[in-house]
């Protein structure tokens, strides 16, 4: 892997940080990992307390996935990262109510527009991570295309499962925003896509999905995505972080293990 930098979302080990904040970034160390993306919280810690932390243990915070509508209500949120260390923040997930089609979308849009700007002014550089529903069309063309033609500074962060799991190879998209992205979602899985995918991170949702056989996350090399492939095209485009994320543990093995799995298996490549 010593074409990338290899950093772990964050998300992964969310209840081992809880019980164990430094505990638990110590093992990440401990595997491997060259840095960090927060998943939302800093557990309590105040920004320069982790950016301490990170400093004493050797991990790089480099990004971190901040829920868009607090950042559309306290846009000052961003300064908190900034003065952490991190390079990038990321819209992490749309909720409902503003998924492509809906009444919300706009607001999306337009979001990403102005937060965009206000974290390029903080030096931040402002990315969006995809799930699956941004592969649905707005008129002739996909939603995150729609998205990242309206937002031209906002940089994608692929999750490589949610786009595979539409049907799309994320080798393509990879590709097609070549010069544009510098962080990447490793995320595998077996299954299709199905039901239960919200479910399993936590959101039940009432709406029902077309079924590919049973949904179920594994560690990165796990599951069904050619990551040879998909590594060979990031490097191609310049990708200078590749992110573990495994939103739920699976082969019996605890969060921790996985993330073990996961970077055993890109080292061993």
């Amino acid at each position: 892997m010593k074409d990338f930098l290899l950093g772990l979302q964050l998300f992964t080990v969310r209840n081992e940080l809880e019980k164990d904040f430094v505990g638990t970034l110590k093992k990440v160390k401990e595997m491997g990992y060259d840095g960090i993306e927060f998943g939302g919280t800093t557990c309590g810690y105040s920004a320069a307390e982790v950016k301490k932390i990170c400093e004493e243990i050797g991990l790089i915070p480099f990004s971190a996935h901040i829920r868009l509508l607090d950042m559309l209500e306290n846009p000052e949120i961003l300064k908190v990262y900034k003065e952490i260390g991190c390079e990038y923040t990321v819209i992490p997930y749309l909720e409902e109510g503003y998924r492509p089609g809906e009444d919300g979308f706009d607001t999306v849009v337009e979001g990403a527009k102005s937060l965009t700007k206000k974290a390029n002014e903080l030096g931040l550089k402002m990315c969006y991570h995809n799930h699956d529903f941004e592969f649905d069309k707005v008129g002739d063309e996909y939603a995150i295309d729609l998205i990242y033609r309206e937002a031209p500074e906002l940089q994608p962060e692929f999750d490589t499962c949610w786009v595979k799991v539409t049907g799309v190879e994320p080798v393509d998209y990879i590709k097609k925003y070549a010069g544009r992205q510098e962080i990447l979602h490793l995320k595998d899985f077996v299954g299709g896509r199905a039901e239960n995918m919200y479910a399993l991170i936590g959101i039940d949702e009432d709406e029902e999905k077309d079924t590919g056989g049973k949904f179920e996350f594994r560690p990165v090399g796990y599951g069904c995505q050619d990551f040879p492939s998909i590594l060979a095209a990031a490097k191609e485009v310049g990708i200078k972080w590749v992110i573990v994320e495994q939103d739920q543990p699976s082969l019996d093995k605890t969060p921790l293990e996985c993330a073990k799995m996961s970077i055993d298996y890109l080292n061993n490549l």
